[in-house]
């Protein structure tokens, strides 16, 4: 098959896919593939549902598009009824989009646009170091990973950046693993009065970082320490919930590990579980109110859909109906318990964490220092290349250690995962690991 596509995957040959159904997909020549990854942590009530392709169809028979200024639709009303009880938001209000990025830059803009609204000229929003929240501008500027930036820093906006809860090499070597909450707390108070607490709008984290850290889970004295001092300095609190939304670690969503209440909440991915690019800035109802008083001067094209409303609400049916968010919680501690099983010992194994359906794997040259692989070893991509061989699809992450070098092996299999299909993941992706980390490129062991 050839064509003019500008191809994600230059200078790799790419099978050609024919169809997929649960956790498993197939190429043209009749491969099968289990999808380990989601693709990209996206799918989550899995891969060929006639129910979600009817619910689309449906609305796009009756209707494919309105502007969202001009008319509501039944679709999107219906969703945010459904939707609304499950978010950890008081008093939500749902500002639908087509995709992650498109969702940060509207919560970014919602904070700016709800202190204005107050009266107060707040621009710099908060991020973490090693951080991912998308491509687009605003999202890039705010997001820490620095090899993502690095091409674009001309352009990127204000943005400060402080610490990441990231326990395999925390920042807090002194006092870890004891009040690791408190510490960061105390970084991201520090960073508040550099920047001036009347400058300072919001700040933007996961819940439990996602693909750029690899599924970090934070001590439980984090959040509560870290919103106690946004609301102290009037700053609001951005959860991202892109990836770990909608079920993935075991909750609905990832606030709900720890009770946090944002003020604004974006997600994407599993929203519609990848049958239509569906995103979603959420605001409390203080944060809507107090924007609407003044306007919003802010807009998409393709926000405010009616078949991305049909297709979201049909997925948050699905994951309701059939019990995919505890699923994804006892198929988690199925997968976390068999990846340790297998790779704990392995000398090129340092971490292996994560929660509910999304986990990682961090390889190092080196267990006892935590040296990362050199970059140009390719380690994380050779392993992904030699899992996909076995027949099982991986996700990889790199820049974890210090912007460059670390690499991840990211595990976000559709919640619909078999107990068989877990094991099978798992013995795929360490042989995997055991092929490619004996023996180096350069010949060396």
């Amino acid at each position: 098959m050839t064509g003019s596509v500008f191809s994600r995957a230059a200078g790799r040959d790419l099978p050609v896919v024919a169809g997929g159904r649960g956790a498993e997909l197939f190429d043209t020549s009749g491969r099968r593939y289990l999808d380990a990854a989601g693709g990209a942590i996206v799918v989550g009530i899995g891969h060929g549902s006639a129910e979600v392709a009817d619910a689309i169809a449906a609305q796009a028979r009756e209707v494919a598009y309105v502007h969202g200024s001009a008319f509501k639709s039944t679709a999107l009303e219906g969703y945010a009824e459904m939707l609304g009880p499950l978010l950890p938001v008081d008093d939500p209000y749902i500002y639908p989009v087509s995709g992650g990025s498109e969702a940060v830059e509207t919560a970014l803009k919602l904070a700016r646009a709800y202190h204005l609204a107050r009266g107060e000229d707040r621009s710099v929003v908060i991020g973490r170091t090693g951080a991912y929240h998308g491509n687009t501008r605003g999202a890039l500027s705010v997001s820490g990973r620095d090899g993502l930036r690095a091409p674009y820093l001309p352009w990127l906006g204000a943005a400060a950046h402080t610490t990441s809860p990231y326990e395999y090499r925390c920042p807090f070597p002194d006092s870890h693993p004891d009040g690791c909450g408190a510490r960061h707390a105390e970084a991201l108070e520090q960073e508040i009065v550099a920047q001036g607490p009347h400058n300072v709008a919001a700040f933007i984290a996961e819940p439990i970082a996602g693909a750029a850290l690899g599924a970090c889970v934070p001590p439980d004295d984090y959040w509560p320490a870290i919103t106690a001092v946004c609301r102290r300095y009037g700053v609001l609190v951005i959860a991202d919930e892109v990836m770990t939304g909608f079920g993935r670690t075991g909750r609905w969503f990832g606030c709900d590990h720890w009770g946090v209440r944002p003020d604004l909440l974006v997600a994407a991915k599993g929203a519609a579980s990848g049958y239509w690019p569906l995103g979603l800035a959420v605001a409390s109802g203080e944060v809507h109110d107090t924007v609407q008083r003044a306007g919003f001067v802010h807009g998409f094209t393709y926000s405010h859909h009616a078949v991305g409303a049909a297709a979201g609400l049909a997925v948050l049916k699905i994951l309701s109906r059939d019990g995919l968010v505890d699923a994804a919680a006892h198929r988690g501690e199925q997968l976390g318990a068999e990846l340790r099983a297998e790779l704990a010992d392995h000398p090129h194994v340092g971490d292996i964490r994560g929660r509910g359906l999304l986990w990682a794997v961090e390889l190092v040259a080196d267990r006892e220092t935590k040296v990362p692989f050199a970059r140009n070893e390719r380690v994380a991509e050779r392993i992904v290349a030699a899992a996909k061989e076995r027949g099982v699809l991986l996700y990889h992450s790199t820049g974890c250690a210090n912007g460059t070098a670390g690499d991840l092996l990211v595990f976000g299999p559709p919640l619909v995962i078999s107990p068989a299909e877990v094991t099978e993941v798992v013995s795929g992706s360490a042989a995997a690991i055991r092929e490619i980390s004996r023996v180096r490129p350069s010949g060396g062991r």
